[in-house]
């Protein structure tokens, strides 16, 4: 559905979107930008975005869409109809103004600071289009034989007397060390103590003259003095600073933010001297500091005002002006281009780091307790400064953006916050920044301040000049009180009236001055609605005039528009089914029809199964299908039964003969056998499991003609088509092999024959053994012969004659 004053375009809406859900539709148009900016004139439309056009065609409108109906994406717009002629699509653009290159050169080739220059482009006009960035590279080189300008500034109080002496050699030494870095150096010397009002120092008059305690001998107090303005004059500097001398004061914060505030603000020649060179400045103390509202210890409310308040090189409002904050002093340091080296001693160091954080380009060294590596730590500082270029811009106008790329040494990208800055930068190097601006809208200024970009700490800059786009180029050519606009009520520009004030209508026709906006929009807002002729038309002077569609058969009625006859119910993809007519978003069914889209037929006929049954007993009829009551059956008409019992061996034939060409059916197969699929799968794991598919499946195990078996699935797809999955080789009984049976059996019998022999060989050999330990046992129990008998008389005497010698 198209909305009206909200903003939706009701053209873009075409005849063949019309099948798509209005809703979607409506969704869809939220995002554009284009569209929800409802604008009234071509200037207001092209501030909406980037992509938005204004199609200025007189003829372009249809019945029921409003003047903001004009403001589309441009593609929107062509789909529509408007030729590309006539769509004003502004665009942005930019011009160089002034574009130097950067400098090459060497310490030899001497040039005044001002003919050195370190980025490009310097100037630049860009016109912005709301929504479209403008982008442009930004060129830095650090160059060669820079001049720097160094002002030295020295607490000067009672604790920093040893430091002092180191001081005064500083000049020609730190001169001397600096000609390593440029040719052209300069350097200046500035001291402070305290503001010279109670309770910072003793207002006592012996204590005014000499603060300091004892047999020393001190200089009075005072806030901030500026010795010597930058010179070339090494040796001048190490005179002054020789005849320099302590001061004292009462708490241990000194006052250098006062001093720091001069040194910054009063930057002309007569003063500190500062020229448009590399700008450093040396804070050196071994304490810390007051800030804003501290001020009010000695009664003094009036905040800094930033302005150089110097009389013969003499601070003389401290007593006025409370000390600076550090926002103030971050201010003004970046708006003279001052970086700053807080050489401190090592007991400060934390506080000055914290403090360094919230002072871009700024650096901190730690002091010796004499200050005797003051020139190391100032070589150290610079060369850490000036290897960082991170750049800014100044304020920038309501509704512009801009971002920046770092494209650093190395393929070094940097983006986002990061992409301001580059580092270990050397001289002589050369980094690129990408930077895009963008604007929303066109802002109220009439006359704006061009952006300076600039690298902080250097004086060069980039300047932009921005123009906007706030109008189109046939604004130029509108005509005013002109008779298209209901009798000169209104300014005929862009093909779309712009209505005098107190007019309001498509062509300027009502007067608001007569009935009020919000009453003629209540007349056309039905009932409690908030939708304004129900968002598919118009409000003419309090009556709605409903849209007209390309399509000529589809149309909007109804006092508020709030009906139509093309947003009903779909069936098929065609309205109503096809069955009926749509009436105010409502289906209108022809006879035998009925349901919300007129897509469930009343006849059951079609239900009826083969044995005249309706649904064959097994379901009920609805909508001309039948539902099956019965889970195991399907079909239209509830007759398949997929899985009931005799499934396999109904369909084994034919699954035989046309898988495998065997079988009874063999001859007969191609008449009998084609009411169903067979797809042959590899094996039975390929065949379709029951959990596998959204119907039954039968699994079926059968013998063949050549008893072998074979396995196949039956299913009923879509209720009417009878697949089959068959596994393409059946699985075959195999004849017993003769010669390893017979081998097997020769084999046995003589394992067999062995086995009894070893078995009788053992049973042999168990025996004989238990036989001779029987007889050796009766052996040794025979005791009788081994004596005489006593009563036994032998018949034989022998007598031997004792003369006999046996000769």
């Amino acid at each position: 559905m198209c909305k009206h004053r909200g903003g939706v375009n009701c053209g873009a809406y075409s005849a063949g979107s019309a099948a798509s859900d209005s809703s979607l539709f409506v969704s869809h148009l939220e995002g554009n930008e284009c569209i929800n900016a409802n604008a009234k004139y071509c200037g207001e439309c092209i501030q909406a975005g980037a992509k938005c056009g204004w199609c200025t065609d007189p003829n372009f409108l249809k019945q029921g869409e409003t003047v903001s109906s004009r403001c589309d994406e441009v593609e929107s717009l062509i789909k529509r109809g408007c030729n590309l002629t006539l769509i004003e699509n502004p665009v942005g653009k930019q011009r160089v103004l002034k574009n130097i290159p950067v400098t090459n050169r060497g310490k030899n080739k001497k040039l005044k600071p001002e003919e050195i220059t370190q980025i490009q482009p310097q100037k630049l006009d860009i016109t912005l289009r709301s929504g479209e960035p403008q982008s442009f590279n930004l060129t830095f080189k650090r160059a060669e034989d820079y001049p720097i300008d160094l002002y030295y500034l020295m607490d000067l109080s009672y604790s920093m007397k040893d430091d002092l002496e180191n001081v005064k050699n500083l000049g020609t030494s730190l001169m001397l060390e600096m000609t390593k870095i440029t040719s052209d150096f300069r350097i200046g010397f500035g001291s402070f103590v305290e503001k010279t009002v109670m309770p910072y120092i003793s207002t006592t008059p012996a204590k005014l003259l000499n603060p300091c305690t004892g047999d020393q001998t001190c200089t009075s107090p005072f806030s901030y003095k500026n010795v010597l303005k930058l010179t070339s004059n090494g040796s001048l500097f190490n005179t002054l600073v020789g005849q320099q001398h302590i001061s004292g004061n009462l708490d241990s914060p000194e006052g250098g933010f006062d001093a720091i505030m001069q040194v910054a603000v009063c930057g002309v020649r007569e003063k500190i001297g500062w020229r448009n060179v590399t700008r450093l400045l040396v804070f050196s103390t071994d304490a810390g500091f007051h800030f804003a509202g501290d001020g009010k210890l000695g009664g003094i409310v009036l905040p800094n005002d930033g302005k150089c308040h110097l009389e013969n090189n003499i601070y003389t409002m401290s007593h006025y002006y409370d000390y600076p904050s550090i926002a103030h002093l971050v201010q003004k340091l970046s708006d003279n281009n001052i970086q700053t080296i807080f050489a401190v001693t090592e007991e400060f160091q934390p506080v000055y780091q914290e403090l360094k954080n919230l002072i871009p380009k700024s650096a901190v060294g730690t002091l010796s307790a004499n200050s005797s590596n003051v020139i190391n730590l100032i070589v150290d500082a610079y060369n850490s400064l000036s290897s960082e270029v991170i750049l800014e811009n100044s304020k920038l106008p309501d509704g512009v953006t801009i971002a920046y790329t770092a494209h650093c040494k190395n393929g070094v990208v940097n983006e986002g916050e990061n992409g301001r800055k580059c580092s270990n930068i050397s001289i002589g190097d050369e980094v690129k920044f990408s930077i895009s601006i963008t604007s929303k809208g066109c802002p109220t200024k009439t006359k704006l301040k061009p952006i300076k970009i600039k690298p902080l700490g250097f004086t060069e800059e980039l300047e932009i000049h921005l123009n906007f786009i706030c109008e189109c180029e046939c604004h130029k050519k509108g005509i005013k009180d002109s008779p298209d606009c209901h009798f000169g009520n209104g300014t005929y520009e862009c093909g779309a009236c712009r209505c005098n004030e107190g007019r309001v209508g498509r062509n300027c026709e009502c007067s608001s001055n007569e009935i009020s906006t919000e009453d003629m929009d209540l007349a056309c807002r039905n009932k409690n609605s908030t939708d304004i002729c129900s968002n598919n038309g118009e409000c003419v002077c309090g009556k709605c005039e409903c849209k007209t569609r390309e399509n000529p058969n589809e149309r909007y009625s109804g006092k508020y528009c709030e009906c139509d006859n093309f947003n009903c119910d779909r069936s098929g993809n065609l309205l109503c089914g096809g069955h009926g007519r749509c009436e105010c978003g409502k289906c209108v069914c022809d006879p035998m029809w009925s349901e919300s889209a007129c897509d469930c037929s009343l006849d059951k006929s079609t239900c009826l199964a083969s044995n005249k049954q309706e649904c064959n007993g097994r379901g009920t009829c609805k909508c001309g299908s039948c539902k099956c009551t019965d889970p195991k059956f399907q079909g239209p008409t509830c007759e398949t039964c997929p899985t009931c019992p005799g499934v396999c061996a109904e369909h084994k034939e034919c699954v035989e003969c046309k898988a495998f060409g065997t079988g009874e059916k063999k001859d007969t197969c191609q008449q009998e056998c084609s009411d169903f699929n067979l797809i042959e799968v590899k094996s039975r794991d390929k065949l379709p499991q029951p959990h596998e598919t959204p119907y039954p499946v039968m699994h079926c195990k059968e013998r063949d003609a050549n008893d072998c078996w074979f396995y196949y699935t039956y299913a009923v797809k879509n209720k009417t088509e009878k697949v089959v999955h068959v596994v393409e080789k059946p699985e075959c009984p195999t004849g017993p092999d003769i010669v390893p049976i017979v081998i097997g059996v020769v084999v046995g019998i003589v394992l067999i024959g062995l086995a009894l022999l070893f078995i009788w060989k053992l049973l042999m050999i168990i025996h004989d053994r238990r036989e001779f330990a029987k007889f050796e046992k009766e052996k040794m129990n025979a005791k009788w012969d081994t004596g005489e008998n006593p009563i036994y008389k032998s018949a034989v005497t022998t007598v031997v004659n004792p003369k006999y010698e046996g000769k």
